[in-house]
């Protein structure tokens, strides 16, 4: 008996079997490249993909790795592909354009990630095998987070670590600076508001040295360096731009997943954002990989320590510290640690813009600027000055200072931001409310995570005007009804969920009688 063909799916006559006409549907995926095929469509069912399967989809000789998707009748036709937003980026299609669809080669570093999970060390070469298929796109997000998950859950050693961070730099551009030394300055997170890095710049470039600081976006906190800073500047330069301003003032505040050093690393934060995870071997890798791309030299390292920042103790600072050191000391770099207060957020915002304000006050030398960013921007970029030689051993921190207190500092930002694409006023957030104490007494504790989390509810660190504004420090006393904080929102539904989780975490700021 002959089936009535109208009931079947056909390919064109003349159009070879894997073939398909590429359409752009408009799909914003973020990061994840997606590719949407009809059910019925015959190459689905020749090939056999099944949904949720990783397809290769190439053009001429441009190719891309791609998550399937199935769709029933109305949305495509059988001999279309619709692409993700990302996946016709990086494909660089046009519609119509005949693109060819195909089961990807095995991935056989998935086998090495396995067995990192069942507690077996990852070489020098299963690490570069890793890294190279993360940016060629060639994992998944769910092999990312077992990658991810595996390094957390079985740490990395001291060879691993170096052999994580060779392979990230490896991965990605590098710089190379004609002078030395070449500064920068990290802080392992953790804290929020605690947004020195534009400071130390604008001082360590105001007073001779070469800082060319690439920064990320955040991972778990309510904003990043680049987050902060893109309110007050372009941060996505490419490395020629980057180069430019750096070689006419100095120094920079970038983005580093625009400038392609260690590409892998914001691949990975993108994911470790998700699972809330921040693992101490990834961790090391990530700073330091983006540190020796950069061609630095010199590194002073902020470890905040408190019962509620990344780093709870002093032991477990002291054991970051030395993975830190070794790791530097395996690639010729010179680091110095210094481990500061994590008890309590710096500055009084938290959030993108806040924090950008905070900035601009201490640049400023603003009358009610946060005392405790100035001193903890000045403690930094005074130990790079010391550490590089730019000022004697013991008088970094007056050298800092009188950058600040003459105005040369901040003369030297606003020349770089100006290179960057010129300076901007942070943005303002619509919508305000206050979170007041429900009892006379003295503020005893204030818990970080927490806080950022309200941030974070309110829209940080995409929303970039949200986040919330201090207004108390510990120990200090407070009034029944006095204000501890207020909430910054974009939307009115983000303000309501920030209230919600504050409504059930009364002593995320805690109050006790005095």
């Amino acid at each position: 008996m002959t089936q009535n063909p109208t009931h079947l799916a056909s390919m064109p006559v003349g159009r070879q079997p894997n073939r398909l006409r590429a359409r752009r549907l408009g799909v914003d995926t973020q990061h994840e490249m997606v590719v949407f095929m009809r059910q019925d469509c015959p190459v689905c069912r020749s090939e056999g993909f099944a949904a949720h399967a990783r397809v290769r989809l190439s053009r001429g000789e441009q190719s891309i790795i791609a998550t399937l998707y199935h769709v029933t009748d109305g949305l495509l036709e059988v001999d279309e592909a619709g692409l993700s937003e990302s996946a016709w980026v990086q494909l660089g299609a046009t519609d119509g354009d005949e693109i060819a669809a195909s089961h990807p080669q095995p991935l056989d570093s998935l086998s090495r990630v396995r067995g990192k999970i069942y507690g077996d060390r990852l070489s020098a070469a299963a690490l570069r095998n890793i890294l190279r298929d993360i940016v060629g796109g060639r994992y998944d997000d769910i092999h990312l987070a077992s990658f991810l998950t595996a390094c957390a859950a079985r740490s990395l050693d001291r060879v691993e670590m170096i052999g994580l961070t060779r392979a990230m730099v490896d991965a990605g551009d590098r710089l190379s600076w004609p002078v030395r030394p070449v500064a920068d300055k990290h802080s392992v997170g953790g804290l929020p508001g605690n947004r020195t890095t534009p400071i130390v710049v604008a001082i360590a470039a105001a007073c001779g040295l070469t800082m060319p600081k690439t920064s990320s976006r955040a991972i778990t906190s309510p904003a990043g360096t680049a987050d902060a800073m893109e309110t007050l500047a372009p941060v996505n330069l490419d490395i020629a731009a980057m180069r430019r301003v750096v070689e006419r003032e100095s120094g920079c505040v970038v983005w580093g997943g625009a400038v392609q050093l260690s590409p892998a690393d914001d691949t990975l934060i993108r994911v470790e954002r998700a699972l809330d995870l921040d693992s101490e071997g990834q961790l090391v890798a990530s700073v330091l990989s983006k540190k020796i791309a950069a061609g630095s030299t010199h590194v002073v390292l902020d470890i905040p320590v408190g019962p509620t920042a990344k780093v709870r103790s002093d032991e477990a600072a002291a054991a970051l510290s030395r993975h830190l050191m070794d790791v530097a000391e395996a690639f010729g770099i010179v680091v110095e640690v210094v481990a500061s207060d994590g008890s309590q957020p710096v500055g009084r915002g938290i959030g993108p813009a806040l924090e950008a304000v905070d900035v601009l006050a201490v640049l400023q030398g603003a009358p009610g600027a946060p005392a405790d960013l100035r001193t903890r921007a000045v403690a930094l970029a005074g130990r790079l000055l010391e550490m590089t030689g730019t000022a004697p051993r013991g008088a970094g921190v007056a050298a800092a200072a009188q950058a600040l207190t003459e105005g040369i500092a901040w003369a030297k930002f606003q020349r770089i931001c100006e290179a960057q694409g010129g300076l901007r006023q942070p943005p303002v957030a619509p919508h305000h409310h206050p979170v007041l104490a429900d009892r006379a007494g003295r503020v005893s504790r204030i818990d970080n995570r927490r806080l950022a989390r309200v941030a974070k509810l309110a829209g940080a660190p995409d929303a970039k005007a949200a986040g919330l504004e201090l207004h108390t420090r510990l120990g200090a006393a407070i009034d029944r009804g006095g204000p501890l904080f207020t909430v910054h929102a974009e939307t009115p539904g983000e303000l309501a969920y920030a209230l919600e989780f504050v409504s059930a975490n009364r002593d995320v700021v805690e109050v006790v009688e005095k």
